[in-house]
């Protein structure tokens, strides 16, 4: 019999008996487990850090614009008369107070590059741009499509006008040369202290031209003499006959130089106004830094387009702007562009040598780098003999020499200066090749025999300059040429002196048969401007301007010589030499106003200056604005110009 057995139960082992047990064969596992690496940190790469740093710089950004969109609109000038004390009126507050009231209407003329010009028509790489400005404003495209840029503000390099397939046109209106750039100012605060006293549109007038084309192909592409001349005569008409007050500025006093003599001549050539018409229709013509002899500056330009500034850019980067670092090629694009821009030549130095200085003297020598400051806007009387009262030991500075290739030989006695005349050189062994593709100027064409020829000359002075202008770019000259004149009148009744060449030259032309009216000559003094030029030779490569400013050429600390430029007294841009000369002696008149502050475009903010436009256009004279006020050494200049006119 079968039997059967039970079996007995183990025993339950109790809960935490378990987890024990589990927690131990836990254990035994992780034991036999592979150790494993711990997780790697991520690295901190130059890219995070550029992200964080832009993302830093934004969030500034963001946050300082909240905040000043979000201040009071009085705050920044509560603050700066909590700093400085309470703010004196704008001169169009402080004339209204007065009582005066808008008279005679007034026309403003923009100089060089401070006009806006839009795009009417262009190439395929311009789609989308149709009037929106290439010059003036943003400069956006500059940085978007800059070759495109260059191709639409370049001009045809034979006429001087409109390339085939590129309409580029000035901007109408006041908006025209308000602004240059959103924050930079030209004519904007003029016009709204204007306006204080009861101007308006109806009563003020942009003349705004094309600046890069020939005074006389401005009426010959676009009527603009014509149109201002309509203008001018229906606001005379329009205001019970009073007279109007024209403005211009920089290059803008050429250029209404030449509209003046134009309005007079007749037909074809002028504008068949008549010898009164300037009589009849203009008060007043306040110059505002007019460069009436010209600027060594535009020298500078055509021959390396260089300034002051530019060269220490281009010693600071050598290999960016001049050649062919990453295809940009940079001057050689601006050198091909602006000696398209024939006005440009306008402002070449006019009197030769007899104006300039020749080797061994200037009008400015003995004149002291090291003035001493004086308030933005305080004036200072010269004396009788039109000294300002500084009394120093002058360093010797030949301005006379407006380019020398070498500071030995800007410094050095003329009859040490062994020189090969450089016009008779025979142009040859061609640098160029094809690599420079569209990027060429008249360079190339010298070769490295008509370089050489120029740097052998050692020391060019006004009265070689327009022989060197004409050696190393002949198409661009004879352009010139045909538009422009750079000497000083024998005999004004020589029939040859009515072509419009000769009329924006005050040393080669009349001022109009217009006894009333009034000129005044207004420029900034005081303030470090470029006048002569130490030059030296560049490396010749296959796409490079070979010659450019010697930025290692320096004085010491009060000297003159600053960065391979010789520096005289003007407004930054224009010498007083060119910009009071005609006034002190040139037109047998006394100069016009001046103030100690001013540079060449902040000069259009000065209230001094403002003030006595605005009195001026509400009917005051020379003689109401209290006479002559003279900050610079003209007088005594002037005396040292044997010049009869």
């Amino acid at each position: 019999m079968s039997m059967l057995r039970q079996r007995k139960p183990k025993p339950q082992l109790e809960e935490h008996e378990e987890e024990e047990e589990e927690e131990e064969e836990e254990k035994k596992k992780k034991k036999v487990r592979p150790t494993e690496d711990p997780p790697l940190k991520k690295r901190w790469s130059c890219v995070d850090s550029c992200c964080w740093f832009i993302g830093l710089i934004c969030s500034i950004w963001w946050f300082l614009l909240f905040l000043y969109n979000a201040m009071p609109a009085s705050f920044p000038q509560y603050v700066t008369e909590a700093i400085t004390g309470p703010l004196p009126d704008p001169p169009g507050v402080k004339l209204q107070k007065e009582g005066l009231k808008a008279k005679h209407p007034v026309v403003f003329v923009p100089g060089i590059v401070t006009g806006g010009l839009e795009l009417w028509e262009g190439h395929h790489c311009a789609d989308g741009l149709f009037r929106k400005r290439l010059w003036g404003g943003s400069f956006g495209d500059l940085y978007k499509r800059p070759l495109c840029w260059v191709e639409h503000l370049s001009l045809d390099n034979e006429t001087g006008l409109d390339p085939p397939g590129i309409r580029v046109r000035p901007v109408t209106g006041l908006v025209a040369a308000d602004y240059f750039a959103p924050g930079y100012f030209v004519w904007a605060v003029l016009i709204a202290n204007l306006a204080r006293i009861g101007y308006e549109e109806k009563t003020m007038y942009m003349a705004s031209y094309d600046w890069r084309i020939s005074f006389q192909n401005t009426e010959v592409r676009d009527q603009t003499l014509s149109r201002i001349k309509s203008n001018i005569e229906l606001m005379v008409a329009t205001n019970g006959g009073k007279k109007v007050v024209v403005i211009p500025h920089s290059m803008g006093v050429l250029y209404f130089l030449h509209f003046m003599k134009w309005v007079e001549s007749p037909a074809p050539m002028g504008g068949g106004g008549g010898s009164d018409w300037c009589a009849k229709h203009i008060k007043a013509v306040m110059n505002i830094g007019g460069p009436f002899l010209g600027v060594p500056k535009a020298v500078t330009g055509l021959f390396s387009a260089e300034a002051k500034d530019v060269a220490v850019a281009r010693a600071l980067t050598p290999g960016f702007l001049d050649k062919d670092f990453f295809r940009l090629q940079t001057l050689l694009h601006v050198m091909r562009m602006t000696r398209t821009w024939d006005a440009t030549m306008s402002m070449i130095p006019k009197g030769g040598d007899v104006i300039w200085g020749g080797l061994d003297w200037s009008p400015e020598e003995g004149y002291d780098c090291a003035p001493k400051k004086q308030k933005s806007n305080d004036t200072m009387i010269t004396d009788s003999n039109g000294a300002n009262g500084r009394q120093s030991q002058a360093e010797i500075v030949n301005y006379g020499r407006i380019l020398s290739f070498g500071k030995d030989v800007a410094e050095a006695e003329s009859s040490k200066i062994e020189r090969t005349d450089f016009r008779g050189a025979v142009k040859g062994n061609n640098f160029a090749n094809g690599t420079c593709q569209d990027v060429w100027t008249e360079y190339q064409d010298m070769g490295i025999g008509g370089i050489k020829a120029v740097a052998d000359y050692k020391v060019y002075t006004a009265g070689s300059i327009l022989d060197l202008l004409h050696f190393i770019a002949p198409k661009m000259m004879k352009r010139g040429d045909a538009h422009f004149s750079y000497g000083i009148a024998e005999n004004l009744d020589d029939p040859e002196y009515q072509h419009y060449k000769y009329w924006s030259n005050p040393l080669e032309t009349r001022l109009p048969h217009a006894p009333e009216m009034e000129i005044y000559s207004m420029y900034g003094v005081g303030i470090p401007t470029e006048r002569a030029y130490v030059y030296k030779l560049s490396p010749t490569t296959d796409c490079n301007i070979p010659f450019q400013i010697d930025t290692s050429a320096d004085g010491d600390d009060d000297s003159c010589l600053q960065g391979g430029v010789f520096l005289v007294n003007g407004d930054e841009t224009v010498p007083v030499l060119s910009a009071g000369y005609m006034c002190a002696k040139g037109w047998r008149g006394k100069p016009g106003r001046g103030t100690q502050s001013g540079a060449h475009v902040d000069i259009m903010g000065n209230f001094a200056l403002i003030e006595d436009i605005i009195r001026v256009a509400a009917g005051a004279t020379g003689e109401d604005l209290g006479g002559d006020r003279v900050c610079s050494d003209i007088f005594k200049w002037s005396e040292k110009i044997k010049l009869r006119l």
